[in-house]
């Protein structure tokens, strides 16, 4: 370029306004930072995604280099940082109409049980819920507002299990009520399916209905085995027109708690708040829904009397401690994939990856004995992490199966009394 070239030039791009700085290059290099400060503390084991979060309901996992937990906030058009996500939590107002305390007394437990309801209307149906090993009814919350949302006359009963949330336990009348405390109490498959047919009779006496509604059992990890146990037992008879079983099948489960126990040491042993708690469960990938994190971990935790620990700034434990209950691992997932094909009443199979079906289940989908859905954006959670795309698999599945909505044609002999020809 000659000088007269470049002077003219010059002069031209004199008049252009100012370039905007170039903010995509900063955050690139940022990234590139932060990649290389992950990469600094990951292990090869890291990359491989677990089934053991089918054995539990706690299953965490590990994020890659390539998630960039830690990357700076990005900034936008203006340079300011992007507004702070909120991590309070949302109450249970928000997603159902009623909570109740249900008293409940045997030979050997005295128990009241926490429930969370919205009751059906319209003969709309009752989708009744029970969570995994180490989690409460509030895992269904956000799940529930969608329902309503497609299905706006149906209900839902969730409650809390012995050992978890806000469900209170006597082993007998003379012991100290104790909340979420497993190690004290018979959690035994057999026991958990007793506690869910007793609440559901509770909750009929409570509400004055003079029948059940119809009902759609769905049970995520371990509370997929409970609803499977509930629907072979049929105590509940023709009015269960279905069960839906989230994320646990028995082969990937009992392959997985060989290593559960290391799956709930790697966790945190206490938090310094609610909000912590919820930030770690979004961080983890444990949870991929912040609102439903919102809505359901609070629910996990008990606050820690300051004479329990020695770190001023564990503020919250676990509420229920899981590794006491290894006792009763094997007997909440043995023999699960059979019951499921043999139990009466629509079956439908939720999995956050194909990699989970066994043998018995593969045999059992070629064979169209049940509706199998996969969603591969999911994790373990996974009516937490899409609860919109949960929903409208529910609600399809309860019309499929819906009775009321069949129309069978008419006999031969009232067609015949009416002088018409068969």
């Amino acid at each position: 370029m000659s000088d007269l070239q470049r002077s003219f030039a010059k002069a031209k791009l004199a008049h252009l306004p100012p370039m905007p700085p170039d903010l995509v290059s900063e955050e690139d290099v940022e990234a590139e930072e932060d990649d290389q400060i992950m990469a600094m503390h990951h292990h090869p084991d890291d990359d491989s995604s677990s089934s053991a979060s089918s054995a539990s309901s706690t299953g965490t996992i590990i994020p890659t280099p390539s998630q960039n937990l830690f990357a700076r906030p990005k900034l936008g058009a203006s340079g300011a940082a992007a507004p702070k996500r909120s991590m309070d939590p949302i109450p249970w107002t928000s997603y159902f109409e009623q909570e109740l305390y249900l008293e409940h007394v045997t030979d050997t437990d005295c128990l009241t049980f926490h429930v969370y309801i919205t009751c059906p209307k319209n003969s709309g149906p009752l989708f009744v819920t029970h969570h995994g090993a180490g989690t409460s009814g509030l895992s269904f919350g956000v799940l529930m507002a969608e329902l309503r949302k497609i299905l706006p006359d149906a209900g839902m009963l969730s409650l809390d299990a012995r050992g978890h949330g806000d469900t209170v336990s006597r082993a007998s009348e003379g012991d100290q009520p104790t909340e979420g405390a497993a190690t004290l109490l018979d959690l035994s498959l057999d026991k958990l399916s007793s506690d869910l047919l007793a609440v559901i009779h509770l909750v009929q006496a409570k509400m004055s209905w003079d029948a059940l509604p119809e009902v759609i059992l769905v049970g995520h990890s371990l509370g997929g085995a409970v609803v499977t146990d509930v629907a072979k037992r049929g105590d509940l008879g023709a009015k269960v027109l279905g069960y839906a079983v989230l994320d646990v099948v028995e082969g990937s489960a009992m392959d997985a708690l060989q290593s559960m126990q290391s799956y709930l040491s790697a966790r945190p042993s206490s938090f310094g708040s609610v909000s912590e708690a919820i930030q770690w469960h979004i961080r983890s990938r444990t949870i991929r829904n912040l609102t439903s994190a919102r809505t359901s971990v609070p629910a996990l935790l008990t606050r820690l009397s300051p004479s329990s620990s020695t770190d001023p700034s564990a503020i919250y434990s676990w509420r229920t401690d899981l590794s006491s209950t290894q006792f009763y691992w094997d007997g909440w997932f043995g023999g699960l994939s059979s019951k499921f094909l043999s139990a009466p009443g629509g079956k439908l199979l939720l999995l956050a990856g194909t990699d989970r079906l066994d043998k018995e289940l593969m045999i059992g989908q070629m064979q169209g004995k049940y509706q199998l859905q996969v969603f591969p954006d999911a994790g373990h959670f996974i009516h937490e992490d899409i609860p919109e795309k949960t929903a409208k698999v529910l609600v399809d599945f309860y019309r499929r199966n819906d009775r009321s909505s069949l129309v069978l044609p008419p006999k031969v002999g009232e067609l015949l009394s009416q002088g018409k020809k068969p």
